[in-house]
């Protein structure tokens, strides 16, 4: 399954089936969320937010691929991503994009 955020595929010529998605909502430990509290007090990355982000996308990505795949699909054009704050510790990744079928 090629993935790209461009709305063309050089070389290629498509045919549109539609929108594809996958989500992930992703939380982190409530320790380390704790730890991350005071970390904002002294400044620095939050790696345990931001490894969880990372794996949220990858996950979001997957299963946004997965749909694609079950429509028949040979690549997903003009992807996106979109995230929103839940509670403190926790965030839904959205990965969208177009499903499409190449054409010969």
């Amino acid at each position: 399954m090629l993935l790209v955020n461009t709305d063309y595929i050089t070389g290629k010529k498509l045919e549109m089936i539609g929108m594809v998605r996958g989500t992930m909502i992703q939380s982190v430990h409530l320790g380390k969320d704790i730890m991350n509290s005071f970390r904002t007090l002294v400044g620095g990355e939050l790696t345990s937010y931001t490894d969880m982000m990372n794996e949220a996308r990858a996950i979001a990505t997957k299963r946004m691929a997965e749909d694609a795949q079950a429509m028949g699909a040979d690549a997903v054009v003009n992807i996106r991503y979109a995230s929103s704050s839940i509670v403190q510790g926790a965030a839904e990744v959205l990965a969208y994009g177009t499903a499409v079928k190449f054409i010969d």
